[in-house]
This record gives C-alpha cells, sequence and structure tokens, in this order.
C-alpha cells in the first residue's frame, strides 16, 4: 500500500473540494437555476456580497477538485495504471473547468446584473435578459456537456479502481455506477434541472469517499 505524502495531500485535495463545493452552495442565500432568469438579480441583491462569496468558494471547489484530480494522476500514473488513470482522470479534469468556468458565468452576469438592473422597470429587465440569452443557453450546454465529461472520467477511473484494486472495491464500483449513470441521465433526459441537481451532491460525497480512503489506507499500487 502506498500511504505517503503524496496520498494525504491527494486525499484533503479531495476533502477541502468537498467542503468548499457543499458549503458554497448550501450557505447561498440565492441558487441559480438551470438559467438566469429576472426574478434572480433581485434576490440576489438582497444579500449580494455574501451571495458573491459564497460563489467564489464553490466555484474554487472546482478548481480544488482539478487538483486533486490531477495530484491522483502524479500519484498513480505508472505502468499499467495509467493506461486508464491517464485518460480517465484528464476527461474528468476537462469537465470539472468546464463546470467552472460555467459557474464562473452564473457568478459574474449575477453580480454585474444586480448593478445593471437596479431601478429598472420589469420591461428593462427582461430586455436585459433577452440581451444575454444566446449567452446564457450557450452556459447551459457547458454545465450538461461538463457533466457528461466529467462521468465519462469517473467510468474510466472506476474501471482502473476494479481492474487492478487501486482502492476500496465499494469505492471503485460507486465511481464507476456514478460515471455511468451521470452520463445516461444527462444524455438521455431532456433538459430537467430537478432531475440533475441530486448528481451534484453525489459527486461531492464522492469526493469525502475518495479524500478519507486515501487519507486511512493509501493507494494499492505495484510498480511494473
Amino acid at each position: 500500500m502506498k500511504k505517503d505524502f503524496e496520498t494525504k495531500f491527494t486525499g484533503l485535495a479531495f476533502i477541502a473540494a468537498a467542503l468548499m463545493l457543499w458549503l458554497g452552495w448550501a450557505l447561498s442565500p440565492h441558487h441559480i437555476g438551470e438559467y438566469i432568469v429576472a426574478t434572480d438579480f433581485e434576490t440576489i441583491g438582497e444579500n449580494v456580497w455574501t451571495w458573491i462569496w459564497m460563489y467564489r468558494i464553490h466555484i474554487f471547489g472546482w478548481v480544488i477538485m482539478g487538483v486533486a484530480l490531477f495530484s491522483l494522476v502524479a500519484a498513480t500514473a505508472i505502468k499499467p495504471y495509467r493506461t486508464l488513470i491517464l485518460p480517465g482522470a484528464g476527461v474528468a479534469i476537462i469537465g470539472t473547468f468546464t463546470l467552472a468556468i460555467a459557474n464562473a458565468f452564473f457568478y459574474n452576469f449575477g453580480a454585474w446584473g444586480v448593478g445593471e438592473t437596479t431601478g429598472k422597470s420589469a420591461i428593462e429587465i427582461q430586455e436585459f435578459i433577452n440581451d444575454i440569452l444566446f449567452t446564457n443557453q450557450y452556459v447551459t450546454c457547458f454545465i450538461r456537456f461538463g457533466r457528461v465529461f466529467s462521468g465519462v472520467g469517473f467510468v474510466l477511473l472506476g474501471w482502473a479502481f476494479i481492474k487492478w484494486n487501486i482502492v476500496s472495491k465499494w469505492l471503485a464500483w460507486f465511481t464507476l455506477i456514478f460515471g455511468f449513470v451521470a452520463m445516461g441521465i444527462i444524455m438521455g433526459i431532456p433538459d430537467n434541472f430537478e432531475i440533475y441537481k441530486p448528481m451534484f451532491h453525489i459527486k461531492v460525497l464522492w469526493l469525502i469517499a475518495m479524500g478519507v480512503v486515501l487519507l486511512r489506507q493509501g493507494l494499492s499500487l505495484r510498480e511494473s
């Protein structure tokens, strides 16, 4: 079993990502849905600085998740594991930063929109929403495919975990199954934000599970 500074740092990074992602979401005074809508700006404006800081924490949670995955690659990218670990973590990282960029859009337009819509009539606010409609649609696509890319990465990581017993069996299967479910839900079900929402919380649980397992057990690796 590999249990050293590498596995400790990686485990702590997974836990830090989970805490930042979930606390940033849980403590936010307002959650934007699948799109930014006119009523979001008034609600955000009631606690704008709290909302801004919680969104910053949430976005950095995605960044730290990327750090954790990069660190996992650094600790496992040896023969034969790298054949699945590198592409799996790589695609998951692409998905993670796609989600970070999409959330940064909501953060920026949400905070900026408060100032732009203050004191304006309902018609003027709706005109402002219409002006950002195309970007709104594009970012929603970012979120969908960020989740799909992450799902593909999870499938490859789960396959590697199972094939070489790198982590506990239950965590390996959790990773693989969650990847397939995430892809299936996003690709198989038309836009349905309420169905998509639980995937975020399951991903947070996976991050915590990865962190705890790495801290307590390390990684089972044998250099070829």
